[in-house]
């Protein structure tokens, strides 16, 4: 009797992806030592359009840049199971598919990092023989536990986030923000060697599933990490976090049979509930992944609380509630009715 076709993960190739890849592969191994797991890395819209702009209202991208690919090899049933960053999946998903589980979530923080002044002024002093040439910004660097609100005028800080790009100028709009794309290291050297930007924002989940560490001292540390660089995380109050960050979630085909028992292992039902509520405010203000809004929920004994910030008009919105946490979708469609621009205003 021939043995059973191994389950198959689908997953992106990118570093992270195959992080988060990885650690639901080892769940599923541990859980499960009599099946036999494959992974399956799969090239996404997302991963052909690097140089494309994501921070751009304007741009005419796909929907699902990044789980479009993994979606149809589970509808042409060449996958069993997808590994998705949540705050990449669409709301709206393809007929037939359905989000089965959502692994606990990890720190929901975003990270400020930026150059160290000290740093900055040691190396400088070794290279005072360096000519400098007109329009060429000064490497400026700043002292740890440096914090959004004390940001100096003119700082330049790097994202391709609609949403932090928005709360970062709400809260300090004598900055500028440009956009940066590339991996994570990619963007460590560039912020390390460059002087055209004096800060950058990511999230602190993706670079913890990268093996990069924070020391107390605000150092940032990790493989290919450049010297001279400092980070700070920074609480939702200050940048409150994207619509499922820091979660992993599994997509699967509703009619897979192999796969109800494998989900039912990996889903965190608080964190499940948790993006329910985000992923249902997200849909009701009829925004995409890239769309300038933001969702935070938390379960507290039987309440779930959430609290919500849209810039879809231009300008701040915010808002905060609770509900019985059994009523994630009631939660997220009443804040964002709350916060949804009306026609003619």
């Amino acid at each position: 009797m021939p043995a059973p076709r191994p389950i198959i993960i689908a997953t992106r190739g990118s570093a992270l992806a195959l992080a988060q890849a990885n650690a639901v592969l080892a769940q599923c191994r541990t859980a499960f030592p009599r099946l036999t797991f494959e992974l399956s890395i799969i090239k996404t819209t997302g991963d052909k359009l690097q140089s494309a702009s994501l921070a751009n209202p304007a741009a005419s991208l796909p929907k699902g840049l990044f789980t479009k690919e993994l979606e149809i090899a589970l509808l042409n049933g060449e996958a069993d199971l997808a590994v998705h960053s949540l705050k990449d999946l669409p709301t709206e998903l393809p007929a037939g598919l359905v989000l089965r589980a959502v692994g606990r979530r990890a720190d929901v923080r975003d990270v400020l990092i930026y150059r160290d002044a000290q740093f900055v002024r040691a190396e400088a002093a070794q290279q005072e023989s360096v000519e400098w040439t007109p329009g060429q910004h000064v490497r400026r660097g700043f002292a740890p536990k440096l914090k959004l609100g004390n940001l100096p005028a003119g700082t330049i800080v790097a994202t391709s986030s609609t949403r932090r790009r928005a709360i970062l100028l709400a809260a300090r709009p004598e900055t500028t923000v440009v956009e940066l794309r590339g991996n994570v290291p990619t963007r460590l050297l560039k912020l390390a060697e460059r002087s055209d930007f004096d800060a950058m924002l990511l999230a602190a989940a993706g670079l913890e599933r990268l093996k990069f560490q924070i020391r107390p001292n605000g150092t940032l540390t990790g493989e290919g990490v450049p010297p001279g660089l400092l980070a700070v995380r920074l609480e939702p109050e200050e940048m409150l976090p994207a619509v499922g960050q820091a979660a992993v979630g599994i997509e699967v085909h509703a009619g897979n049979d192999r796969t109800g028992h494998i989900c039912e292992k990996l889903n965190h039902p608080n964190t499940h509930l948790c993006v329910r509520a985000e992923r249902a405010f997200l849909r009701a203000m009829g925004g995409g992944c890239s769309s300038p809004v933001a969702a935070y929920a938390e379960i507290h004994g039987h309440q779930i609380r959430m609290r919500v910030v849209s810039f879809l008009d231009g300008s701040a919105k915010r808002a905060e509630a609770k509900r019985k946490s059994q009523e994630p979708e009631q939660l997220g469609e009443q804040l964002a009715a709350e916060l949804k621009p009306r026609s003619g205003a």
